[in-house]
């Protein structure tokens, strides 16, 4: 596991989220989320490991955006795919 991570020093303002609703994904097929996680590279609001579709992960194999950080009411805590490390 990497101790320090080079993608969050590349990350640039936050973007806007692309929904306060909930996990974009599963709202659109109807499904359901445990915990919510935000992209920092495009705003894109998707469910965590926890979730039965597990949307944030299948969105960095996607995308390649590598920093994620909660999306739940007191948690700032970041995330990165790629050195598999909190940020």
């Amino acid at each position: 596991m990497a101790t320090t991570c080079e993608h969050v020093a590349e990350l640039g303002a936050e973007p806007a989220p692309s929904t306060l609703e909930g996990c974009e994904d599963c709202l659109a097929a109807g499904g359901r989320w445990v915990h919510l996680r935000l992209c920092l590279s495009c705003g894109k609001v998707g469910c965590c490991d926890s979730s039965p579709a597990q949307h944030a992960s299948k969105h960095f194999a996607e995308e390649g955006h590598p920093v994620i950080r909660s999306f739940e009411p007191g948690e700032n805590w970041r995330w990165c795919f790629v050195d598999d490390t909190i940020v």
